[in-house]
């Protein structure tokens, strides 16, 4: 029998322990929050993204490429950057490797990684400058990315899936790590989103069922 009961809206603590108690896999799975907005996607200014620090991270040491100069090159391994280049990182990346979980380049190369558009765009891989990933800066982007720093973005249902840490945090740091996200989605709330703007709010592992958040215990 089932531990989540269907149409019950469990309170963000209530549901941090619970997904914890269901979780059934062997490896240290993620959980995510999803968010379903009131906003049309369709619309620019209701197509949401962004990015934030979760307070205790994601708990998985995110793989780093950073697109750079040879002169950055040094700044972004020192950050932690996990693969670093330019034209021999490009090839291979054209060639259909995708092995890294966010990608870093400086403006001034972007020409270049526009072509790699149809490898790294379905994957959500493409630099962009709303998420801080186009930057001279790499070495605070990498840092920031590998203290926790994750991105989002509203999808075609109008629903927003974030990393909030993994099956073995405590469920107190998963609680604070949801209600920043929470709080960061609360903040980018476009003008012209009419209506209920949470629209619902759920929890989940991996692979266990997901448990329905009452949305007044994460704002």
């Amino acid at each position: 029998m089932s531990k989540v009961e269907a149409d019950k809206q469990y309170t963000l603590e209530e549901a941090a322990a619970l997904v914890k108690e269901i979780n059934c896999t062997k490896f240290d799975s993620s959980v995510d929050l999803h968010v379903r907005l009131g906003v049309d996607p369709r619309k620019a200014d209701q197509a949401l993204r962004g990015t934030l620090s979760l307070p205790h991270g994601t708990g998985k040491d995110k793989k780093v490429l950073v697109f750079c100069t040879a002169d950055k090159e040094a700044e972004a391994k020192a950050a932690g950057a996990d693969y670093v280049g330019l034209d021999e990182m490009i090839d291979k990346v054209n060639g259909g490797w995708t092995d890294m979980d966010v990608i870093i380049a400086q403006p001034g190369v972007m020409a270049k990684i526009g072509r790699l558009g149809r490898v790294l765009g379905p994957r959500g891989l493409m630099p962009n400058p709303k998420t801080g990933t186009i930057t001279d800066d790499v070495g605070k982007a990498v840092s920031e990315v590998k203290k926790g720093k994750v991105s989002f973005r509203v999808d075609k249902f109008g629903i927003i899936h974030c990393p909030v840490g993994r099956s073995s945090f405590a469920p107190e740091k998963l609680v604070e790590n949801a209600k920043e996200v929470v709080s960061t989605i609360n903040r980018i709330k476009p003008a012209s989103a009419k209506g209920t703007y949470f629209k619902s709010l759920y929890m989940a592992t991996t692979m266990s069922p997901s448990v329905q958040i009452d949305i007044k215990s994460a704002t």
